[in-house]
């Protein structure tokens, strides 16, 4: 499968136009042919990658239903016509406009169908939940027009009380020492004119009374409501749309594509104002899966739009594999057929096809897995009988690859072992058990090892190089006998005596090795206790190994201390008569010196199940 691609660059907002860095390159025909991508397990319909999940999971998906019976039964067939019903009844181009109310009756009998999953009775309840959220939004608005009509009626009766009410007497405010004037005088119209009194005395009336004040403060409340009940209407229009969006998005990332087109209907339906962006969090899988592609936010149209592509291209890919298996062209068939699948598992051109013509793929991939398998394992025998079967049932089989790979490596495994027998008549052993480990490696099933057997098994060397094996084992020199261990593994190669000692002995070097490396990490650590224990133990069981005894030696004057009071602990423990008290005393002095020690514990428990019998 090709290699994936780098990320494109994330938009700054969605609303945004893709950058040029963002958008993806364009194909030799655009971006109006969905592409399967098995490696980022996608598949691309118009632009917009959809995630398939796990691409192995969507393999054993696609194996089931090479085998599964096509979906042509009577509930299958009375499913497909209540889909196809409902789309229909909400149609745009119906005679007499959509039918929301018909079309809503008629998805509990499609949601009956166990291929619909539920969905359409999901679909049901999230409609009615719409259409409850609905209905609230409209006696909010009722309530807004009740109160705006008492706030004009309010302003009304206000403006007429602050045209006619007014006070009859006087105010007392005038200049010093002038008598007050009469308000109905010239010089009273003067002082007013002048701004020396006032125009009404506003106390008790007018727009001064507690009444015209209490309804200023009456009005202002009636304008807070107002925007109170504007909010929460937007805001719950916004989540009933949110909560119905998130449904078709789920469907459309399902591949029910049938659904997204319905809820999509439903929707214009129910929503009538026009606005129908998708809410999605900016940054999210969902919104960087269209900004990126289409590089603007997603709508519902684009939605309804995408599925009915993706419909259409279903059909598409079905045509072309029945056309490619008339021709017998099985392996492009079998791709058409599986990208088809991918895209639309649950459309009626996918769940419809024959068995007969699926089995065929199924017989056809089975086999080339199988053949990509042997080739993995390298048993290329196989692999050449694998692939004259596939080029006799698919006219296109792609087996240039296939057959110069089997070639190259077969050839390169016998050349190997030639150079092996070259080098074993020339009594370089050494050189002869390299090429013999690489020929192995590049073919382990070649039949020429075989041969190759034979021959050391009848050579003076190999003879020599058994003798030296069993002189080492005797000497115990097993370290040598692991240095040496490509150029005895062949020699010994057929006598089970033999292999099981050297298996033996590499496996208790490994151990040994293991062990050696660890205690290294403790001394570098500082924990010289912990490293001499772990090599101690293993001492017991390996007495004879010199790099063994070599480490202990050197971590010996760091941990004396510690070796010290084990050794006085067991000598009272191995006293005749025993000196428990003193065993345990010295045990315990060792655990203080490293708590962890596991010597001193296990001395520490042998004492107490002494003193304190379990019975």
């Amino acid at each position: 499968p090709p290699a994936a691609g780098p990320a494109p660059a994330a938009n700054t907002t969605d609303t945004a136009p893709a950058t040029r860095q963002s958008q993806p390159a364009p194909g030799l025909l655009g971006q109006e042919i969905p592409m399967l991508d098995p490696s980022a397990e996608t598949i691309t319909v118009g632009g917009v990658p959809i995630p398939l999940g796990d691409n192995r999971l969507v393999r054993a998906r696609f194996e089931k239903y090479l085998n599964q019976p096509p979906e042509l039964d009577e509930d299958a067939l009375e499913y497909r016509r209540n889909i196809q019903a409902i789309l229909d009844t909400v149609s745009p181009f119906r005679e007499g406009g959509p039918d929301l109310y018909s079309g809503f009756t008629l998805l509990p009998a499609a949601a009956s169908y166990p291929g619909d999953a539920n969905l359409c009775l999901t679909l049901a309840e999230a409609i009615y939940m719409a259409m409850l959220a609905k209905r609230d939004v409209n006696g909010l608005q009722r309530l807004n027009n009740s109160i705006e009509r008492e706030k004009q009626k309010l302003i009304a009766d206000a403006d007429w009380r602050a045209r006619h009410e007014r006070e009859q007497t006087l105010g007392d405010s005038r200049r010093t020492g002038e008598a007050a004037p009469q308000a109905g005088g010239r010089e009273g119209r003067r002082g007013r004119q002048q701004g020396i009194l006032p125009a009404s005395d506003t106390s008790g009336s007018g727009t001064g009374s507690l009444r015209h004040n209490e309804t200023l403060r009456r009005i202002v409340e009636i304008e807070a409501l107002k925007k109170s009940n504007l909010v929460r209407t937007e805001a719950q229009t916004l989540q009933t749309k949110a909560q119905y969006q998130v449904s078709m998005i789920q469907w459309f990332v399902q591949r029910r594509y049938e659904h997204v087109v319905m809820a999509s209907r439903f929707y214009n339906q129910i929503w009538q104002d026009g606005d129908s962006t998708l809410q999605i969090d900016e940054g999210s899988d969902v919104s960087r899966l269209f900004s990126q592609s289409i590089g603007v936010s997603p709508t519902v149209t684009s939605l309804d739009a995408l599925a009915n592509e993706a419909i259409r291209e279903v059909e598409k890919y079905v045509e072309a594999f029945n056309l490619l298996l008339d021709r017998d062209e099985l392996h492009s068939a079998s791709q058409r057929l599986m990208e088809a699948f991918a895209l639309g598992e649950y459309l009626a051109p996918v769940a419809t096809l024959p068995l007969d013509k699926k089995r065929r793929v199924a017989d056809y991939i089975r086999d080339l897995h199988e053949l990509y398998g042997t080739l993995q394992a390298r048993d290329y025998t196989r692999g050449a009988e694998l692939a004259a079967r596939l080029k006799e049932a698919a006219r296109d089989f792609p087996s240039s690859k296939i057959d110069s790979a089997i070639a190259a490596y077969t050839l390169a495994s016998d050349l190997a072992i030639e150079e092996a027998k070259a080098h074993l008549i020339g009594r370089d052993s050494d050189k002869a058990a390299e090429k013999i480990r690489q020929a192995t490696e590049v073919w382990p099933t070649n039949p020429k090892l075989d041969e190759f057997r034979n021959l050391i098994t009848s050579t003076s060397a190999v003879v020599t190089v058994r003798n030296d094996f069993d002189r080492l084992l005797s000497e115990r020199n097993y370290r040598e006998i692991a240095r040496r261990q490509y150029e005895f593994a062949p020699a010994i190669q057929g006598d089970p005596d033999r292999e099981d000692a050297f298996r033996q002995i590499i496996s208790n070097l490994t151990l040994i090795e293991t062990a050696l490396g660890k205690a290294g990490e403790f001394s570098n650590m500082g924990q010289n206790y912990a490293a001499w224990e772990q090599l101690a133990e293993l001492r017991e069981q390996f007495p004879d190994d010199p790099n063994l005894g070599r480490e202990l030696e050197l971590l010996a004057p760091k941990v004396a201390d510690f070796t010290i009071a084990l050794d006085r602990a067991r000598q009272f423990e191995n006293r005749v008569p025993r000196q428990t008290g003193s065993a345990m005393a010295w045990f315990l002095k060792a655990r203080e010196i490293h708590p962890q020690s596991k010597f001193a514990e296990q001395g520490i428990q042998r004492l107490l199940d002494e003193i304190i019998p379990a019975n």
